[in-house]
C-alpha cells in the first residue's frame, strides 16, 4: 500500500494542493473532473487504511494488540468524512494509536492530542485568545479522560481550552513570523503546530489548581492531570471492562483495575491483566456479545487463517452495513459498547446473511485485480481438528443440534458462523 507508506507531510500537502488545483480551473467540465478525481484519490486513501487494518486484524499474531488498536481508534474517534482527514486517518491510527495501545495512557493521550487528525477534527486549529472554541477541551475531559460525571466544572472546560489555544496545523512549508519576546515558544513538528502569537499566556486555573504559563509545556502540564486522575482511572477501566467482558461490568473489578491503573502511572497492559486474570472473565455467562467488527474478522479468521485473503472489500461492505464503518462515527463519542446496540432483528439478520456467504463460497475474498481464475474456490473447511480439538467444548446443546440437522457441509458452516457461540468472545 504505498499510500500508506508517504510520510504524512508530503501526502497531506500534494492532496491538498491538488483541491487547489480542481477548484482554480476556469472550465467547469474540467473542474468537475478534477474535483471528482480528487475525491475519488481521498476514498481510496481511507480505504486503503480500513484494508490495513482489517489484514493486521486477522493474521497479527498478537490479537490483544490489534483488539485494543482499535478500542482506542474508537475511544479516540476521528471522522474520515471530515475537511481531509480521509488523507490522515492512516497515519493516525499508525503513529498516535498503535505504538501506545499496550503502553502507557498517558503517552497515548499525548500523540493524539497532538495528531493534526484530531486536531482537525476537533476544530483546535481555530481556537485562538481572543477566539476561544471549547470544542476539544470539552471532548479531552468528557470522552478522552474524566468522563461526563467526573465533577469539572464550565470553568475547567474554559480553561483548558485556554491551554489549547495556539495548538494547530501548518500546513505550509514555511513558519509563520513570531514577535521576538515569542520566538523561543514557537513548535513545529511536522504538520503539528504551537503558534505562540495564537496562545493566552494569562493566568489559568484547572481542576483546582494552578497552571504555569509557558507556552506549549502547559498543555503537557494539563495532559498529566488529566491522565493522573482518579476519576480517569476508573472511567477508562469501566469502558475497558465494558468492552472486553459486559455491559455491567461488577464494581469490586472495576475497582481493582482502576486502582492498578493508578498505581502503575496509567499502564494500559497491567490494568488489562487484573481484568484477564479475573474470575469473571472466565464465566462463560458474561461472555460478550461482538460488535459488527469484531464478528466479521472472527468469522473470517475462523474461515480462512491459513489462506490469507485479497480482498477485504466485502469485510468492508458487511461492516458498513452493520453501521460500523472503520474511521466512520461522525460524532466524537465513538461507536456504542453495549450489546443492545448490535442485536436488534436486523442486525442479526445481517450476521445471518454473512455467516452464509463465508460459508457457502468465499463471498469474493479471493478476487483480485485483473483476470480470474476459472474455478471457484472451494468453500472453508471448518469441520476440521481445530473444531474438533477445541471449537465443539464450546458449544451449547442447542448448536450441537442444529449443526447435526445441517444438510450439505456449507450448511453447517452457516450454522457455526451464525451460532450464539460465535456472536459472542
Amino acid at each position: 500500500m504505498t499510500s500508506l507508506q508517504r510520510p504524512l507531510v508530503e501526502l497531506v500537502r500534494d492532496m491538498d494542493q491538488r483541491r487547489k488545483d480542481a477548484e482554480a480551473k476556469a472550465n467547469d467540465d474540467e473542474k468537475k473532473m478534477a474535483q471528482q478525481a480528487y475525491q475519488t484519490e481521498m476514498n481510496l486513501l481511507a480505504r486503503d487504511a480500513a484494508t490495513r487494518h482489517l489484514l493486521r486484524a486477522l493474521y497479527s499474531p498478537y490479537q490483544v494488540q490489534e483488539e485494543m488498536t482499535w478500542f482506542w481508534l474508537n475511544h479516540f474517534n476521528v471522522h474520515q468524512g471530515k475537511s481531509n482527514l480521509r488523507a490522515m486517518v492512516g497515519n493516525y491510527e499508525e503513529t498516535a494509536i498503535r505504538p501506545y495501545a499496550l503502553g502507557k495512557f498517558r503517552d497515548l493521550l499525548g500523540a493524539v492530542v497532538q495528531h493534526p487528525a484530531m486536531l482537525r477534527y476537533l476544530d483546535n486549529e481555530q481556537n485562538a485568545v481572543g477566539h476561544i472554541n471549547e470544542n476539544f477541551a470539552r471532548e479531552l475531559m468528557e470522552l478522552h479522560t474524566l468522563g461526563v460525571d467526573a465533577g469539572y466544572t464550565q470553568q475547567d472546560v474554559q480553561e483548558l481550552a485556554r491551554v489549547l489555544t495556539g495548538v494547530g496545523i501548518n500546513l505550509g512549508s514555511a513558519n509563520p513570523g513570531q514577535r521576538k519576546e515569542l520566538q523561543s515558544h514557537y513548535v513545529r513538528r511536522g504538520l503539528f503546530e504551537f503558534n505562540p502569537a495564537r496562545h493566552d499566556f494569562g493566568a489559568k486555573h484547572l481542576l483546582g489548581q494552578p497552571i504555569l504559563s509557558r507556552g506549549l509545556g502547559e498543555l503537557d502540564e494539563a495532559l498529566d492531570r488529566l491522565a493522573r486522575s482518579p476519576s480517569t482511572a476508573r472511567f477508562v477501566s469501566k469502558k475497558l471492562a465494558t468492552y472486553w467482558l459486559t455491559d455491567e461490568p461488577p464494581k469490586r473489578l472495576l475497582q481493582a483495575m482502576a486502582q492498578t491503573f493508578e498505581r502503575s502511572d496509567g499502564d494500559i497492559a497491567s490494568t488489562l491483566a487484573v481484568l484477564f486474570m479475573s474470575p469473571e472473565f472466565s464465566i462463560s455467562e458474561q461472555q460478550k456479545f461482538k460488535d459488527p467488527v469484531r464478528f466479521v474478522v472472527s468469522a473470517v479468521r475462523l474461515a480462512y487463517d491459513e489462506k490469507p485473503v485479497l480482498n477485504v472489500g466485502p469485510m468492508l461492505n458487511w461492516i458498513n452495513r452493520m453501521g460500523e464503518p472503520l474511521y466512520g462515527r461522525a460524532t466524537p463519542d465513538g461507536y456504542a459498547l453495549q450489546s443492545s446496540a448490535w442485536s436488534s432483528p436486523g442486525q442479526l439478520t445481517t450476521r445471518f446473511e454473512v455467516a452464509k456467504a463465508i460459508g457457502s463460497g468465499n463471498a469474493g475474498l479471493f478476487r483480485s485485480a485483473g483476470p480470474q481464475p476459472q474455478e471457484r474456490p472451494a468453500f472453508p473447511q471448518l469441520a476440521n481438528a481445530l473444531y474438533y480439538q477445541s471449537i465443539i467444548k464450546t458449544l451449547r446443546p442447542a448448536t450441537r443440534q442444529a449443526l447435526e440437522q445441517a444438510a450439505s457441509p456449507q450448511e453447517w458452516n452457516t450454522f457455526l458462523l451464525s451460532s450464539p457461540e460465535m456472536m459472542s468472545r
